[in-house]
């Protein structure tokens, strides 16, 4: 499913207009984006988290090369899946 495909589902399920629909999907995002990138973490019960980790420095190797890199650590965004959502996958 596209963004294209869930705007038109989230407004037919909340009986939303389409452009409606697109603003509310535009602000979840962006609040989940300013909450995350100030190390927040962003709990919806039943669906799941998102929040930031430190992933630590690590070696590489280059594939081309198979040369050994460093590879800096970082931040990244996990998620972990709620039990209702976990239910309805499985």
């Amino acid at each position: 499913m596209n963004k294209s495909q869930l705007i038109k589902h989230i407004a037919s399920i909340a009986g939303l207009t389409q452009a409606q629909a697109d603003d509310a999907l535009d602000a979840f995002c962006t609040i989940v984006q300013s909450e995350l990138a100030h190390d927040g973490e962003v709990n919806i019960t039943g669906f799941g988290s998102f929040k930031v980790t430190q992933r630590a420095e690590r070696k590489g190797r280059n594939p081309k090369t198979g040369e050994k890199v460093k590879i800096a650590a970082r931040k990244v965004v996990k998620f972990k899946a709620g039990k209702t959502l976990k239910d309805a996958v499985a």
